[in-house]
C-alpha cells in the first residue's frame, strides 16, 4: 500500500507549477488593466485641462457660446460657465471622459 502513495506523488509532479503559471499569469493580467486604465485617466485629465484652458480664453472674447465650441473642439463638454461681477474674468469647468478640469481666464492686465 504505501508503494502505491509513494508512485501517486511521484506521478503528480509538475502540478503546483502549472498553478502557479495561472497566478502569476492572472496577476499580471490585473496589474496591466490597472495601469490601462490609469493611463487612460492621465490622458484625459490632460485633454480636460486643455479644452478648459482653450474655453476660458475663447469665452473672454465670445461668452458661453464660446466656451463652449472651444471645449467640444477639443474633446470635451462644458460643465460650468461663471463671470465676474464685472464680466473680465470667467471660469470654466470642461469634462472629458470621467475627469474634469477647472481654469479661469481674464482680460485684466495688472502692473505691479
Amino acid at each position: 500500500m504505501d508503494g502505491d502513495v509513494i508512485e501517486s506523488c511521484a506521478t503528480d509532479r509538475g502540478q503546483a507549477a502549472v498553478v502557479v503559471v495561472f497566478v502569476v499569469a492572472a496577476m499580471f493580467l490585473a496589474v496591466a488593466t490597472a495601469l490601462v486604465s490609469l493611463g487612460s485617466d492621465m490622458v484625459d485629465r490632460t485633454h480636460a485641462q486643455t479644452a478648459a484652458d482653450s474655453a476660458a480664453l475663447a469665452a473672454l472674447g465670445g461668452g458661453a457660446e464660446a466656451a463652449t465650441r472651444f471645449a467640444e473642439r477639443h474633446g470635451g463638454m462644458l460643465v460650468d460657465f461663471s463671470t465676474d461681477v464685472d464680466g473680465d474674468s470667467v471660469t470654466v469647468v470642461v469634462r472629458v471622459g470621467r475627469q474634469t478640469a477647472t481654469a479661469s481666464a481674464t482680460d485684466r492686465v495688472t502692473i505691479p
